[in-house]
């Protein structure tokens, strides 16, 4: 998968990407045999998508919001939103990168350093800041390492890094989209949103 080579040449100098998906060829395979038999799943049967690392997915992967502490922790089931993708045919590719907690570490973080995925960087020139805490998900999509990206935003998070990466970002009207585990700052304020080219 094209997507999973670029995340390879690159990722060693951005740090978009957490983890990548162990399954990914294997589901992308049937995917393409369902395809090839005339059926498939749904809209966005095959798409790959990369999501943060505060959304949680019921597989081989972490949820951590990029934190040592909730490394091997599991999960009793998809977030809502990462089951919605599945059933409409979505390749979850891996996990984003982001600020630490979402930036609820402390009111001096740093956008886009986790200490399981190291510094996120823009993309746009050497050592950028990649703006808000979903910013693997922004430098992600700006570099073609999946079709599109999920992130969440509390105040910014999505907007910012998408600005700053050059890409669409949108931030849907809170409660608009389901919060059901997602690691949040805010229960009352997060919502989920995607960023795309």
């Amino acid at each position: 998968m094209a997507y999973l080579a670029r995340i390879t040449e690159v990722n060693s100098i951005l740090h978009a990407v957490i983890e990548t998906n162990p399954d990914a060829l294997a589901i992308a395979a049937e995917m393409d045999a369902q395809r090839a038999a005339g059926s498939d799943i749904g809209p966005m049967h095959g798409i790959p998508i990369l999501i943060k690392d505060n959304i949680a997915t019921f597989d081989k992967m972490n949820t951590t919001s990029g934190s040592f502490s909730l490394l091997g922790a599991k999960v009793p089931e998809d977030s809502t939103m990462a089951a919605n993708l599945r059933k409409n045919g979505a390749i979850i590719l891996g996990k984003a990168n982001l600020s630490q907690w979402a930036n609820y570490r402390s009111s001096n973080s740093t956008n886009g350093w986790t200490s399981r995925g190291g510094q996120t960087t823009g993309a746009y020139y050497p050592l950028e800041d990649p703006s808000g805490s979903s910013s693997g998900s922004a430098v992600a999509s700006s570099i073609g390492l999946a079709m599109a990206a999920l992130g969440t935003e509390t105040s910014g998070s999505i907007l910012s890094p998408a600005q700053r990466n050059n890409l669409v970002g949108i931030k849907p009207t809170v409660g608009l989209t389901s919060r059901y585990l997602v690691i949040p700052i805010s229960s009352t304020q997060d919502t989920v949103g995607v960023s795309s080219s």
